[in-house]
């Protein structure tokens, strides 16, 4: 009896991602992330709350849009991850991990600047009239 070989499937699961195709793949995408969120925190958030000059309504639409657009790169590097720990490639993981992790510490730090900024006076009872 002969033996047939059975064909050869292409799962990216499979096999580990080449280094060359995993490195031409996580650097552009590392850096485009995170030029991104620094772009976007200086030119998107700053500049927008400069023009706006004082107006709290506009600073605060200012704030949430940024929030937003936070949450979104956060997503989506997560997203990225998770496609990229499927097709076996570490260090593409690695980076959107990394772009996750500083686009949670600026959402974190941006919801807390919000907060900050929105908190009732000190004394104030929550529910009162007065507050």
């Amino acid at each position: 009896m002969t033996d047939i070989p059975a064909p050869e499937r292409r799962r990216p699961w499979v096999r580990r991602t080449r280094l060359g195709v995993e490195l031409a793949f996580a650097i552009p995408l590392f850096l485009l992330e995170a030029a991104w969120l620094g772009l976007d925190s200086v030119y998107g958030y700053r500049l927008a709350v400069w023009a706006a000059q004082g107006e709290q309504g506009r600073v605060d639409a200012a704030g949430l849009a940024y929030m937003g657009r936070v949450r979104a790169l956060l997503i989506t590097a997560l997203v990225l991850a998770v496609l990229a720990a499927v097709s076996r490639a570490r260090r593409t993981v690695f980076t959107h991990l990394l772009v996750a992790l500083l686009a949670g510490g600026a959402l974190v730090a941006a919801q807390h600047d919000w907060d900050h900024r929105h908190a009732p006076p000190p004394g104030c009872v929550r529910y009162s009239a007065n507050c």
